[in-house]
């Protein structure tokens, strides 16, 4: 049976979208070869038609992963009302659905110490992913100047990453939530 043209790339991005998922909720050894073809429903085999290696699939699943996160923050930003994106940016990152959903959220608060441990072609790649992440948010942030508002980019988004992976290594909702809210709190009094 022969497939159009596209199908090649629809799948790519199928197994791309899956692996993002995955590496954000496991880490990057959770985009096991295996798993992520069992669960587009293709074979181990298959998987060498359409990457040259399991590192190619990591630097595209974590780009995704990132581009994913971007558009969901972005999207929050936009439907602020004026001067109040960053906030709402805040909000919604700082919130106990973020927490409980590693596999669908910032790839930073999930991969963070792991990335910093790859090998040096492979962070380099990353290190463009982060600049995209920041280029992307630099313009929400509060500030006149584009330097003020990369100074408030780092500040804020140090702070959230942080308290999102400490808010994920507690066993409770209402200390979760309590770091969360802290860090959310002091943020929107900060800027």
């Amino acid at each position: 049976m022969r497939y159009p043209p596209e199908h090649k790339a629809e799948i790519r991005q199928k197994i791309v979208k899956d692996a993002s998922f995955r590496v954000r909720g496991e880490g990057l050894t959770g985009a096991a070869v295996t798993a992520v073809m069992r669960d587009t429903g293709l074979t181990h085999g298959g998987f060498y038609k359409h990457f040259a290696s399991k590192d190619d699939l990591l630097m595209e699943s974590v780009q995704e992963a990132f581009r994913d996160f971007i558009e969901k923050l972005v999207h929050a930003a936009e439907q602020a009302r004026s001067g109040e994106a960053w906030k709402a940016i805040v909000r919604f990152y700082l919130k106990l659905e973020h927490c409980d959903d590693a596999e669908h959220g910032c790839p930073l608060t999930a991969l963070g110490p792991e990335l910093a441990r790859v090998d040096e072609t492979m962070r380099s790649r990353f290190f463009a992913d982060l600049v995209n992440y920041k280029d992307r948010m630099v313009p929400f942030m509060p500030g006149r100047r584009t330097l003020d508002k990369e100074r408030a980019f780092f500040a804020i988004f140090s702070t959230m990453i942080g308290a999102m992976q400490i808010a994920r290594t507690l066993p409770h909702r209402e200390v979760q939530e309590r770091v969360l809210a802290s860090a959310r709190e002091f943020l929107l009094r900060s800027f």
